[in-house]
């Protein structure tokens, strides 16, 4: 089987292709949006290089970056382009997710009320790295939503995804009992 040549020289003025065909500049909302998912995609992969061999967060994860995989294939696709990815959108993902943060929220002694300076140890602080690329990912992906429509089970998945980590994040600090540094309450506890 012959090896793929990854360096095309196509991209040297600044252009890339997306889904469907076509050319777009580097720095077009699409590609912004699909730079920050593979950050975040990449983010998660750091994750779990750092989670002890058959953690049990490791399925879900794995769940996690595959389903980032094929919604980067509907990003990278313009509504308009008649070829549409075959693969799935994660329209079931967000209530897996949502139930798997029902169980880590059952499994601490207590609910946070506090805004949390991110760290606790290597695990937990890569989280909160999740989290925040996560978050701006979901950010870029507003931006092309008002340009072109993003699927709505797309920008929930990114959503429930930062949510998730803020989660682990405090499961992480439970498990080893560290202390969470508090650093101010939620604006409604004041």
């Amino acid at each position: 089987m012959p090896k793929g040549n990854i360096s095309t020289r196509s991209g040297d003025k600044g252009t890339t292709g997306v889904g469907g065909g076509g050319r777009v500049d580097k720095d077009d909302a699409r590609i912004e949006a699909l730079g920050d998912l593979d950050e975040t995609n990449s983010v998660i992969g750091v994750l779990r290089s750092v989670l002890p061999p058959e953690h049990d967060w490791e399925p879900g994860l794995q769940r996690i970056q595959t389903e980032m995989m094929n919604l980067m294939g509907h990003v990278a696709t313009p509504s308009t382009s008649p070829r549409q990815p075959s693969v799935p959108l994660p329209d079931e993902s967000s209530l897996w997710m949502e139930g798997w943060m029902q169980e880590i929220e059952d499994s601490l002694s207590d609910a946070t009320e506090y805004f949390l300076l991110p760290g606790g140890n290597s695990i937990s602080a890569q989280c909160h790295m999740v989290r925040t690329v996560a978050r701006r990912a979901e950010r870029r992906l507003v931006t092309l939503n008002k340009i072109d429509p993003v699927a709505p089970s797309i920008l929930k998945f990114v959503n429930r995804l930062s949510d998730l980590a803020f989660k682990l994040a405090r499961q992480e600090t439970h498990r080893k009992g560290l202390t969470e540094d508090r650093w101010r309450l939620f604006r409604g506890k004041r």
